[in-house]
């Protein structure tokens, strides 16, 4: 007997189109549908030219701490914190913070906006990594200008598949 072999989604997306399925199940059906279709990968180089066009990225070693494992037994689940020094006042105060990192297929793994009303310029959360590589947090300030920092991890497990 042959073996046929049916995604979920191709499942879902049949039983919507046969009208088994609540049209907003089929909308999520369809937005997932759009998020398989983005290219499945992209350099960092070009994620970087991509949210920071030509603008110069100066080194943040001063004023950015990120922490990071040096050794990361399993890949989905790192976790990490950066904290910028920074006055947070409205003269002067982080806008954003951004996350990348180099070997994952989408190098953008997070982007937290911030206000003066912050209060501090510090966040923490856990990344997925694909693989043992470079991990870089890239402060944007109020008046536009970029630093960065970036740290070495090295991944044992990988946690990202796609």
């Amino acid at each position: 007997m042959p073996k046929l072999s049916v995604t979920r989604r191709a499942l879902l997306a049949g039983a919507a189109a046969a009208g088994l399925v609540p049209a907003w199940r089929a909308r999520d059906v369809a937005a997932q549908g759009t998020l398989a279709s983005l290219p499945p990968e992209e350099p960092v180089d070009r994620t970087m030219q991509r949210l920071f066009g030509s603008r110069p990225i100066r080194d943040g070693a001063t004023l950015i701490n990120l922490e990071l494992p040096l050794i990361a037994e399993d890949g989905g689940n790192v976790a990490m914190t950066v904290e910028v020094k920074s006055p947070m006042t409205r003269e002067s105060y982080v806008k954003a913070i951004y996350v990348l990192s180099d070997r994952n297929p989408r190098p953008l793994n997070a982007k937290f906006n911030l206000t003066p009303a912050s209060g501090q310029a510090y966040v923490a959360t856990s990344l997925r990594l694909a693989d043992t590589g470079d991990v870089r947090a890239v402060a944007e300030m109020q008046d536009g200008a970029l630093f960065m920092v970036k740290r070495s991890v090295r991944v044992v497990v990988a946690g990202c598949a796609i």
